[in-house]
């Protein structure tokens, strides 16, 4: 499932084609996506103004002009394509960046369509349908569910170690786990989790508790480290999870840890050899030698 990253990035591929432009057209396909479209979905996001285009851990926030708010979640396998008209009437797409391209979307997975009045399409696919939208009112957003309980962002101020020592205080858990906690910190997922600790050489699975302060400092200064590297490459690509423009992103390339099984540690001068243990029924990597 695409991870902070990866959503951050959507949000950067999509903003200059929809933050401050009306909905002109707005097409829904399909009744539902995970969940059933809102009620009027289609009315009352045609003529509507994306004010703002935000992210908040991993949801695409759209404030709109109007009293609702346009919530997205990518899912599993949920991409938008971006097209605009060319200056000699053609369609393109843009594919800022250096990455490698995603194949051609089946156009029986196009679910979603919005067209601003500034010509641009904006098609959101998804072959699983594990994504969702809903249309929440603005002035309580913060109240509903998905998000009334969220921890601060990892690249806030809010978020440091002091954050973690409190919430770690007593832990027997280990750290990956708390830490893929939406409540004590949102946004993180599984991938970053497993970078971000193998950084800070700290164990995922020993009790949380125990982590001291210095090395709990270090590991906020590795998870920001670790997002930010990742934003900047455009976020992972995992099977078909791919950018706004349909571009796929290559931070896969810069893992040290995930996926790297067998692998020797790249953490100087350790000679450890990355290993795969099941934790709460996910994959975690880590270097048993170092990692301690």
């Amino acid at each position: 499932m695409p991870e902070l990253p990866e959503v951050e990035t959507v949000r950067g591929g999509l903003a200059p084609v929809l933050e401050g432009h009306r909905l002109a057209r707005v097409e829904a396909r399909r009744p539902d996506l995970r969940f059933p479209l809102p009620v009027n979905f289609v009315q009352i996001l045609t003529g509507a103004t994306i004010v703002k285009l935000a992210r908040r851990a991993k949801y695409l926030v759209a404030t709109l002009d109007r009293e609702d708010t346009l919530v997205m979640h990518l899912g599993m396998s949920g991409r938008f394509e971006i097209s605009r008209p060319e200056p000699d009437g053609a369609e393109g797409s843009e594919r800022p960046g250096h990455f490698h391209y995603a194949p051609a979307p089946d156009p029986k997975h196009a679910h979603i369509v919005f067209e601003t009045e500034a010509g641009a399409r904006v098609t959101y696919y998804d072959p699983r349908r594990f994504g969702y939208m809903a249309l929440i009112n603005t002035a309580t957003l913060h109240l509903h569910p998905w998000f009334a309980g969220l921890g601060p962002e990892p690249l806030s101020e809010a978020f440091g170690a002091q954050r973690l020592k409190t919430a770690f205080k007593d832990r027997k858990q280990g750290p990956k786990t708390l830490l893929l906690d939406q409540r004590i910190v949102a946004g993180l997922g599984n991938i970053y989790v497993c970078e971000a600790l193998n950084r800070a050489r700290i164990s995922p699975f020993k009790p949380a508790g125990g982590i001291s302060r210095p090395r709990l400092e270090r590991l906020t200064a590795e998870i920001r480290a670790v997002l930010t590297e990742a934003i900047a490459a455009g976020g992972s690509t995992l099977r078909d999870f791919a950018q706004a423009d349909g571009a796929l992103g290559y931070f896969q390339h810069s893992f040290r840890t995930y996926d790297r099984e067998g692998e020797p540690c790249c953490n100087a001068p350790c000679k450890g050899v990355i290993a795969r243990k099941m934790q709460a029924g996910r994959s975690t990597f880590y270097c048993p030698t170092c990692q301690v």
